[in-house]
């Protein structure tokens, strides 16, 4: 789907704010209900300022005409996230509350294959909207990868960290950062991470199955990682002492982005 390149004059503030009012509470209900301490509040409300801080730089100096219903469904994964980070840091000062933690990132989850439906059908599909989108992705997994950490052991946190370490790596080698076709095979090792260490989160299984589904999710996206390098590094443009040049020999087509930049068409 073509990305919406009208900009409008009206700024979408009011959806802006309430994406912070919600986070707070949310914050509040788990609070009366769990118990939320002072590390889960300190990281909620960061997550909080985060998102904010993203957005107003996201829609600075080009108002687009309306936040769009897929953008508030983004908006509220993020909410969800925010509350996931916030039980993940309180955990490590005592027991968390495991269902409650698992039913946000399970809803967290199922809304990710509704945004991007939303947008395709409405016509509403924007490049903010689809790293909006991507980001909230990448931070569930990272937060999720860190709470199975605890159980299975740091090299879990690969997990969370491959994607980050791969846009670290795109400001050394720009090559990396060229536009990637779509692939319903990144799209199904993306979701695989999430359903997995949800599920090794929950801890309902055998820790030694645990642990192997864990390894097997991490592999594939090892591999999916390593296909999109390597298909980055063919078509890309690199002089003969192998630094990497500006950009790639054939954008795709489709104008889908790499793993590091937006995507016009989110979910």
């Amino acid at each position: 789907m073509a990305v919406q390149g009208r900009c409008g004059t009206r700024p979408f503030g009011p959806d802006r704010v309430a994406g912070p009012l919600a986070q707070v509470v949310l914050l509040g209900a788990l609070y009366r209900t769990v118990g939320l301490g002072p590390a889960g509040w300190l990281t909620g409300c960061a997550c909080t300022v985060a998102t904010w801080a993203a957005l107003t730089r996201a829609v600075r100096g080009c108002w687009l005409p309306s936040f769009g219903p897929a953008n508030r469904v983004t908006l509220a994964r993020a909410t969800l996230v925010g509350g996931v980070a916030a039980l993940v840091a309180d955990s490590f000062g005592r027991r968390s509350p495991v269902a409650v933690l698992v039913a946000l990132a399970v809803v967290a989850l199922v809304l990710d294959a509704v945004d991007g439906r939303v947008a395709r059908r409405t016509g509403t599909a924007t490049a903010l909207g689809a790293r909006f989108d991507m980001e909230v992705d990448a931070f569930l997994i990272l937060v999720l990868s860190v709470y199975v950490a605890v159980p299975l052991g740091p090299w879990v946190l690969a997990i969370g960290a491959l994607r980050y370490l791969f846009v670290a790596a795109s400001w050394a080698l720009p090559w990396l950062r060229a536009p990637l076709p779509p692939s319903t095979a990144r799209k199904t090792v993306a979701a695989v991470q999430g359903v997995v260490l949800v599920a090794a989160g929950a801890g309902v299984a055998p820790r030694p199955l645990e642990r192997g589904a864990v390894a097997a999710a991490l592999a594939l996206l090892g591999w999916s990682f390593g296909r999109d390098v390597r298909w980055l590094w063919r078509a890309g443009v690199r002089p003969a002492g192998g630094t990497a040049a500006v950009g790639p020999v054939d954008a795709a087509p489709t104008g889908r982005p790499g793993r590091g930049e937006s995507a016009p068409d989110p979910g």
